[in-house]
This record gives structure tokens, C-alpha cells and sequence, in this order.
């Protein structure tokens, strides 16, 4: 029996050794990790999810969502770890954070927000997260009550590791719970307020959620469908939470004066944004040209710029390119030896002969000792009437990469060069993309009589209230900016 209490002792003493101080919650946490793994850990999470997810490109609005972050971050309790704002191109109302400081809001939600500070009030409930290490904590609670188990994680991280692949994806995105939600919010609520922002701006946001709550249960009764249940940001909250307004009003109170919440700025970085589906997104970012003719498929979620003398596709991360190049054909020489003129080559790795849609050309991948002169990984040549296009791909540091990222690059460059085609009329039809803008109401503008001038889907009326805070009923006032879809 001694021997036993002289174990457990030892049991004490080493996983109070392993315990970690929490600078948000201001006492010793018992963590599965150090800062260091959760912030290695949060960027692989980051590199897989942008890999799979689309992201919005709005270089102003990124911007802009940045700046507001950093603001809020700076005021936290861990301003020291770089922080990291996402856009995901989604309709879909939610945000939600990774550990080690990656930060995402979808771009559905941003639509229904009125103000700056709502948008600081969303950003620093996510912020809150990160601070108090909610998805570190999270993971150690599921790995059982154990200690030895716990303390097996502590020495040898191996189970955080084995399941980076999967790690967090559901309390993320899901939430973690009523308590740590609630603890998002205290802490989110201070750093609303030392970065300037009005804490009651989450009480809006609340607002905002509930009515789409409600507006779902509605919409699925009529449907006779069974209603979705909301698990993103705020979603443990009722409309009237008691605690969260004595958290919020325990945060500081701004004096009138400097209450300003940027609605006419809010209102002026988010006009244009995109609402619904995506058409662009949905067109699975095929590029097309319509002065020379051609469309190609880039790769999901890479930017494309329309170059002087080159057309550029680049990865989200900036790890690898594709450029495309065009010249005046000459004579009727074989694509296999132009290319090998062209880049001065010898010879070509797992080269092949290119025969799509009536358009012949040559790829191949550059061999190791011809690299270091053109600096380029895959290259191909395609005719295409009195022209050549020359296509390249680029992986950035590729020295450093491991084999299979590379084969991974590799095929995402045959992917597009094999999508090169001659440019269909279908392909020059614009998309309609719709998109929210700003008006000023007049004494005879109701939701119902815009709503006949809009489509968007047989709920038009109500998402316009929904997108002015006007759900269930209630008008505008002549001369007050609201939103329309156009």
C-alpha cells in the first residue's frame, strides 16, 4: 500500500510537472501539447483544409478582415503567436478556429452582419478559443480519465500526431460546448473592449443567428423536412442569455463617444460581396481567354492573373505556379522536338505525346540536372492554329519537398495542361453571380415589393429581412441604407 501511494505521488507530481499555464484562464491547464505542436499542429490542419476548401478571393475584403483580427488579437491574452484570418467562399453561416492562432469566418455570414463591431465581435469569440487552448483542452478530456494514458501522450505526443489528419475537424467547426462557448465569450468580450469595440456587438450577432434559427424550423415545417440544427459560432446561446449579458457587460463599457461601431465602413468594404452559390466557385476555376481563344482548367482554389506576357495561376499557399506563355508558331516542326528547342533540353522525364480536342503538342517533366537551368519542374508546348502555348509548372523550393508532394504537383500540372482546350461559345456566357449591394429606402420601398424584383429563390422577402435585421416583419425607414441582391 505504501509503495502504491509513493506511485501515485510520483503520478501527481509528473503531470502537475507536464501542466501548462494558461494565460487566458490565468491557472495551470493540463495540456496534451506545447505551444510550439499546437501551433505546428494548427498550420497542417490549416495547409489540409485550404487544399479542400474554397477560399474567397477578395484581396480588399481579406484585407480588411485581417486588419479587424489583428486589432482584436493584439488586445488578447496571447498577442505574442501570429494570427491567421480566413474568408471560406460558403454561404453557409458559421466561423470557427484552428489551435496556434488560424481563424476562419465564412463569407454567408459576413452577408448578414451590419457593422465592424459585429464582425470584432465574431473574430474575437474565435480568438477566445485559441487563447484559452480550447481544442488542446478538448483533446486531452477525450482521451479518457486514464492518467497513465495521459501522461503516455505527454511524453511521446505520438497519439496528437497519428491523428493530425482528423484532429479537431469536429469540435472546430461544431463548438465545444457550453462552458468553454461561454468562456469564448468572456474572453472575447475583454478584447472587444481593450481593442476599442463595443462588447454588446455580440448580443446583435445573437440576434442575428436566432432569427435564421428560427427562420429554418419555419422553412422546414413548411417543407415537411426535418430543420438542420446550427453548431457553428454562438449556436449555445438563447436569443435572452442571462450569462452572456453579464459577461458581455462585465467586459467595460465605452463611453458614448467612442462607441463608434463603423457601420458606413462595414457597409462600404463588404458591398459586392458575393451571395449564394458561387458561380465561380462552381465553375471549378476554368480560365477562359477570350482574345486568343483558349480555356484551361487551374487547379481549386488557386489564383489567376491575367500578366503582360504570361497568365499566372498560383497555389493558395504560394507553393507552386503554372504560367502560360504564347508565341507565333514556326513551320511544321514536331512538338516533341519544339519543346526541347524551346527550354533547351535534351531530353524528358516521363514525356508524352499530347492529342486533345483536335489540338496536338509534347509534355514532360524537366530531369533533375537540367533544373537548376530553367528552374522549372513541368513543362509542355500545344498548337493551337498559327500559335504555340507554352505551359509550365513550377513547384517552389522543390529541392526541399518530399516525393510525394511532388508527384501530388506533378499531377495537379497534367490536370491542367490536359484541360487546355479552343474556347466554346458556352465558355463566354457570363455566369450570374449575385451579389449584395447598398440603398438608400424610400417612402414607398417595402421588403415585399423588392423582393418581386429579385431572385433569389421563393424565400426572397424573408431573406431580404433576414439580411436587414428586419425578420419577422417591420420596414424601412425612408433614407436608411439596406441591403438588396442584384
Amino acid at each position: 500500500m505504501q509503495n502504491f501511494f509513493r506511485w501515485y505521488v510520483f503520478l501527481l507530481v509528473l503531470i502537475c510537472t507536464a501542466c501548462a499555464f494558461n494565460p487566458a484562464t490565468n491557472r495551470p491547464d493540463l495540456v496534451l501539447m506545447s505551444e510550439d505542436k499546437e501551433i505546428s499542429i494548427g498550420k497542417e490542419m490549416h495547409e489540409k483544409l485550404i487544399e479542400s476548401t474554397p477560399i474567397y478571393q477578395d484581396p480588399v475584403l481579406t484585407a480588411y478582415v485581417d486588419h479587424v483580427g489583428q486589432k482584436v488579437a493584439a488586445a488578447s491574452d496571447r498577442p505574442d503567436i501570429k494570427y491567421h484570418f480566413t474568408i471560406i467562399d460558403s454561404q453557409d453561416i458559421n466561423a470557427f478556429a484552428l489551435p496556434g492562432g488560424y481563424v476562419y469566418i465564412n463569407r454567408g455570414l459576413l452577408t448578414y452582419l451590419h457593422s465592424e463591431a459585429e464582425m470584432a465581435a465574431v473574430l474575437a469569440h474565435e480568438i477566445g478559443h485559441i487563447t484559452a487552448r480550447h481544442a488542446v483542452r478538448q483533446k486531452t478530456a477525450a482521451t479518457g480519465a486514464s492518467a497513465a494514458s495521459v501522461l503516455s501522450v505527454l511524453v511521446t505526443g505520438s497519439r496528437v500526431v497519428g491523428d493530425a489528419a482528423n484532429l479537431w475537424s469536429t469540435a472546430a467547426v461544431k463548438g465545444y460546448g457550453r462552458e468553454m462557448e461561454l468562456e469564448a465569450d468572456r474572453f472575447g468580450a475583454q478584447y472587444m473592449f481593450k481593442a476599442g469595440y463595443d462588447p454588446t456587438a455580440m448580443l446583435n450577432v445573437i440576434g442575428i443567428l436566432k432569427d435564421q434559427e428560427i427562420f429554418a424550423r419555419r422553412r422546414a415545417r413548411v417543407e415537411g423536412k426535418k430543420p438542420q440544427t446550427y453548431h457553428g459560432v454562438f449556436s449555445t446561446h438563447p436569443r435572452n442569455d442571462i450569462r452572456l449579458q453579464e459577461v458581455v457587460k462585465a467586459a467595460g463599457t465605452l463611453p458614448e463617444e467612442s462607441k463608434d461601431v463603423k457601420v458606413a465602413y462595414y457597409r462600404e468594404k463588404t458591398d459586392g460581396l458575393v451571395y449564394g452559390d458561387n458561380a465561380r466557385q462552381s465553375n471549378k476555376n476554368r480560365f477562359n481567354h477570350k482574345r486568343l481563344g483558349f480555356s484551361l482548367l487551374f487547379p481549386d482554389g488557386w489564383t489567376v492573373a491575367n500578366q503582360r506576357s504570361s497568365i499566372v495561376g498560383t497555389a493558395p499557399d504560394q507553393s507552386a505556379t503554372i504560367t502560360i506563355k504564347v508565341a507565333k508558331r514556326e513551320g511544321n516542326q514536331p512538338a516533341d522536338m519544339a519543346l526541347r528547342e524551346q527550354y533547351d533540353l535534351r531530353k524528358l522525364e516521363q514525356d508524352e505525346k499530347l492529342n486533345q480536342y483536335r489540338l496536338e503538342g509534347h509534355t514532360g517533366k524537366v530531369p533533375p540536372l537540367e533544373k537548376n537551368n530553367i528552374d522549372l519542374d513541368r513543362v509542355a508546348i500545344i498548337y493551337y492554329g498559327s500559335r504555340q502555348f507554352m505551359l509550365e509548372g513550377k513547384v517552389a523550393n522543390a529541392s526541399s519537398q518530399k516525393k510525394d508532394d511532388l508527384e501530388h504537383y506533378d499531377t495537379l500540372f497534367l490536370t491542367s495542361i490536359r484541360s487546355f482546350r479552343p474556347l466554346r461559345e458556352t465558355d463566354i456566357v457570363e455566369k450570374d453571380i449575385r451579389r449584395l449591394r447598398y440603398v438608400k429606402a424610400t417612402e414607398k420601398t417595402t421588403f415585399s415589393s423588392l423582393a418581386r424584383h429579385m431572385e433569389i429563390g421563393e424565400y426572397a422577402e424573408e431573406q431580404l429581412r433576414l439580411l436587414n435585421g428586419y425578420y419577422p416583419r417591420g420596414e424601412p425607414e425612408p433614407g436608411e441604407w439596406i441591403k438588396i441582391i442584384q
